[in-house]
């Protein structure tokens, strides 16, 4: 039998801790215990279809967006876990995620969790406020948004393998996102201090929103936690 190999994707090196220890490093790839291939793209479509290419080139025969999503319905709380149906852009393409590996990924995290569904949206830049938030939901119906997915989604239906998104929420639908988060992120996927202590000054109105952020991103990493000790994104996870 084939050994299926699960490639990763994850904006941020914060993202990706929760998946384990790295085995071993090929730049700008890692391998986790079990084989499956890690990469830390940082933010952004761009770099998330580099990644998934890599991962493809590096023997990935079935793909994952693996991360953080910010909240567009306001059922779901900071922590919620989101497996979507299928990811989009607005005004743009839509691809379904595969089912049956969906299915079975939800069903082992639903044995610790409860787990959401419904549609992903994909967005060129973060959406920052309360009111963008609501008109997004109001307009496409998308439960959360993220940067990347549907990025290494396309990837995947050129190269016609299976694909999943795994996201957790942080900042709900009621949130602001203080602007200076994105921007203390590099290129490589690492938060910086200096640049986020830069962005405070420029805006120091961000602060009170940043704290309750904190608050946010450590239930949203407990959640994480959770899809990873699963197992199910590991090469068993699909036919």
């Amino acid at each position: 039998m084939t050994l299926n190999v699960v490639g990763i994707v994850c904006a941020l090196a914060a993202e990706a801790r929760h998946l384990g220890p790295t085995t071993q490093r090929r730049e700008p790839l890692a391998s986790l215990a079990d084989g499956t291939l890690l990469a830390v793209s940082g933010m952004g479509g761009g770099a998330a279809a580099l990644g998934a290419r890599a991962l493809i080139d590096a023997g990935a025969t079935a793909l994952t967006s693996f991360g953080l999503a910010g909240g567009l319905d306001p059922a779901l709380a900071a922590g919620a876990i989101f497996l979507p149906s299928e990811v989009m852009a607005l005004n743009g393409p839509s691809i379904v995620t595969a089912r049956h590996w969906r299915e079975r990924l939800s069903a082992a995290v639903a044995a610790h969790r409860p787990v959401a569904h419904g549609k992903l949206l994909s967005s060129p830049r973060a959406i920052g406020t309360v009111a963008e938030k609501a008109a997004l939901f109001r307009e496409t119906g998308a439960a959360a948004v993220d940067m990347e997915s549907l990025a290494v989604a396309e990837v995947a239906s050129t190269h016609q393998l299976p694909f999943i998104a795994v996201r957790v929420i942080v900042d709900g639908a009621g949130d602001v996102l203080p602007r200076a988060v994105t921007a203390a992120a590099d290129s490589a996927g690492h938060l910086q201090l200096w640049r986020l202590i830069g962005a405070l000054a420029r805006s120091p109105a961000d602060l009170a929103p940043l704290i309750r952020l904190a608050r946010r991103y450590r239930a949203a990493s407990r959640s994480l936690a959770v899809v990873a000790r699963a197992g199910s994104l590991a090469p068993h996870a699909f036919s």
